[in-house]
């Protein structure tokens, strides 16, 4: 993971209660994969597992930061449990959830998305 002064730096013109949210993600990121590597890419955060490969083959989910919402994304996420129906996409892979206030966000039930896509192995998995 980088350094929080890093984080810090870049989430700083970012709107306090998006902040947030970006913050108790990568909590939670931190929590559910051990040894993740975090990389600020194209105005966002990716987390994957390096050894395993990049971003995509390897990741375990993106941060998008946008004006009025933190999108959180996952590059498999078609291919993993959503028991309440939470992602949105309809693209043959990408999933994602548009979070806007903290207290609304279903926390519980983005750390099992975020634990199932950082089981989930692509390599193990045809797309057709």
């Amino acid at each position: 993971m980088l350094p929080y002064h890093t984080i810090e730096g870049f989430l700083k013109f970012t709107d306090p209660g998006l902040r947030e949210i970006v913050l108790e993600l990568r909590n939670i990121v931190a929590q559910v994969a051990p040894g993740i590597a975090e990389y600020i890419r194209h105005g966002g955060i990716v987390y994957y597992f390096v050894e395993l490969g990049g971003p995509v083959s390897a990741g375990v989910c993106g941060i998008a930061i946008k004006a009025d919402h933190v999108r959180l994304y996952f590059t498999q996420g078609a291919f993993i449990p959503d028991r309440t129906h939470l992602l949105k996409g309809s693209g043959k892979a990408m999933r994602y959830l548009k979070l806007t206030k903290f207290e609304s966000v279903p926390w519980e039930e983005i750390r099992d998305l975020i634990s199932a896509h950082a089981d989930f192995d692509p390599r193990s998995f045809t797309i057709t």
